[in-house]
């Protein structure tokens, strides 16, 4: 293969959507391509419809080094819009795809970051159950964050520990800005995964989503029918996401500050 031609294919693993690039690629390939240190975001629909107006967040999706595919409604837009065929790349697949990786089997090479103390111990008890051991050393339970993100005790646990993963298990739209977070203020930076709920569709501390649900974009009716009172609101603020597709498609959205 020549170097044109591997040139070439890297750059078809990329699509601009909505001014972000997004890796549309295989799970393997985008662990692949942070494994050695870098951000990884996973923005679904309820959050990435924010990107117009939030600029914290629109910030961190475009300084991450790599944006995977979770929107199912983004993707199918996309590839109406654009006669294209690019594939969803779920956080969920992600993660078990990820959770194969033997460096974070490992303990001490992954750090998790929980949202409460009670998924915690869900997620872990699962884990366990997994054969992935995590020290308690190596979890730190996130506080609510504001709009503007600082925690230095987390940075603090992070060098102390030095770990290659760190996993962030928090919710669409806090997450990616900590994640950036990261970036900006640790001079060794791990491998960054945001996944999100991803974990807790596994363990149970959500509804779990089997594989086949995944595949056929039903996982937010999943979650709809277990918790319609929290879930159905947010999933349907996502249908501003088909505004933001017809207009701008693969050009950033203009920013338009929010009125208090």
């Amino acid at each position: 293969m020549t170097v044109g031609t591997q040139c070439e294919r890297r750059e078809n693993e990329f699509r601009e959507i909505l001014g972000i690039r997004f890796f549309v690629g295989c799970a393997q390939r985008a662990i692949e391509l942070i494994q050695q240190g870098g951000l990884l975001v996973v923005p679904a629909a309820p959050a990435l419809k924010n990107i117009a107006h939030d600029s914290s967040y629109r910030e961190a999706l475009l300084e991450a080094d790599v944006v995977i595919t979770d929107s199912a409604l983004m993707v199918m837009l996309w590839n109406i819009l654009q006669r294209d065929s690019i594939p969803r790349l779920s956080g969920l697949t992600y993660l078990r795809e990820l959770l194969k990786c033997p460096d974070v089997r490992k303990p001490g090479q992954c750090f998790w970051i929980m949202a409460s103390a009670a998924s915690a111990g869900t997620n872990l008890a699962w884990l366990y159950k997994q054969k992935i051991d995590v020290p308690a050393q190596d979890v730190y339970v996130a506080p609510t964050y504001g709009v503007k993100i600082e925690d230095e005790e987390l940075l603090e646990r992070i060098r102390e520990r030095g770990p290659s993963h760190v996993i962030v298990t928090l919710g669409g739209g806090i997450q990616e800005r900590l994640g950036f977070y990261l970036k900006q203020n640790l001079q060794v930076l791990p491998a960054v995964h945001c996944i999100g709920a991803a974990i807790a569709f596994l363990s149970g501390d959500q509804v779990r989503i089997p594989c086949w649900a995944d595949r056929f974009y039903l996982g937010w009716l999943f979650r709809c029918v277990s918790e319609p009172v929290r879930y159905f609101p947010r999933y349907w603020s996502a249908r501003k996401l088909i505004g933001l597709m017809l207009r701008y498609r693969g050009s950033l959205p203009e920013f338009v500050r929010r009125q208090v």
